[in-house]
Parts: structure tokens; C-alpha cells; sequence
């Protein structure tokens, strides 16, 4: 069925653009394959076992704390989690932050070894390792929606 359209040069509504169809095109081309997806992330998720424990194991003589296990996840909502029993949880797009943000939620982490909750004890002990802790939570909250493959 033919539509009729009173002007040619403006395209029919919820119809897109010629730029709208390039970016679009622009986005295809760019984006990456499932398999290429899933080879990337296993590459950073072994390479953040690797750094983060070692960042693990920087920090936790200077806080004062240890852990019995890390784990390296895909969470949805969290950077990193400890349990009560002293396990670490982190995300592995970490990987893909500048290096003191990640150092933040290490240390952030392994502060709940001494302080499971987000008392100003907590936060003094954060800042006791990272005086500038603010700036890196705040970099995190406006740009870790952008740490995507």
C-alpha cells in the first residue's frame, strides 16, 4: 500500500534520517561480535584476577586486614562486595576504569574488613589510604555506566 506524503524532503514520521541511518550503520560496523565479546571479556576477566590480586595484596598490609578468597564477576550493580567470612568480590570491567578508580574499590573493599557498614569509621579509614577517595567514587558514579565492551 502506497502512503501518500505532502513533502518529500521531510521524511514520514517515526521514519529516520539519512544521518540517523548512518550513525546507525557506523554502530554496526563498530560493534562486536557475541564471540568476540565473549573472547574479550575472558581476557580481562583473567587479566583482573591477576592485577586485582596484586592490588589486593599492596593494600592489605596498609589497612591492617586479609581475605580468604577473591572472586572476579560480571555483577550488574556492584564494582565489588565483601562477605563477613573475608571474601572479596569484584567486577572485572574494573579492568576498564583508570587504575586509582580501581585502586578505590579495593581499598574501599578491603575497608569493610574492618568495618562491614558505611559508618564515618569506614569512611575516615577509606581516606586514611586515599585522601582523595571522593574525586574516584564520584568518577565512578558519573562514568561507570561507560565501561562496556
Amino acid at each position: 500500500m502506497k502512503t501518500k506524503h505532502s513533502n518529500p524532503a521531510q521524511p514520514l514520521r517515526g521514519a529516520l534520517t539519512q544521518t540517523q541511518r548512518d550513525a546507525l550503520t557506523q554502530k554496526q560496523q563498530n560493534a562486536l561480535t557475541q564471540t568476540q565479546r565473549s573472547a574479550l571479556e575472558a581476557r580481562y576477566r583473567k587479566a583482573a584476577r591477576e592485577y586485582i590480586t596484586a592490588r589486593v595484596a599492596y593494600y592489605e598490609p596498609i589497612i591492617g586486614v586479609t581475605h580468604t578468597r577473591l572472586s572476579i564477576r560480571d555483577q550488574k550493580t556492584r564494582w565489588g562486595s565483601c562477605s563477613s567470612r573475608g571474601g572479596l568480590n569484584f567486577n572485572w570491567r574494573l579492568m576498564l576504569a583508570p587504575p586509582r578508580v580501581l585502586d578505590y574499590v579495593v581499598v574501599h573493599e578491603l575497608c569493610h574488613r574492618k568495618e562491614m557498614n558505611h559508618s564515618k569509621a569506614f569512611w575516615h579509614a577509606v581516606e586514611t589510604v586515599l585522601p582523595d577517595y571522593r574525586e574516584l567514587r564520584k568518577w565512578l558514579r558519573e562514568n561507570g555506566n561507560t565501561l562496556v565492551l
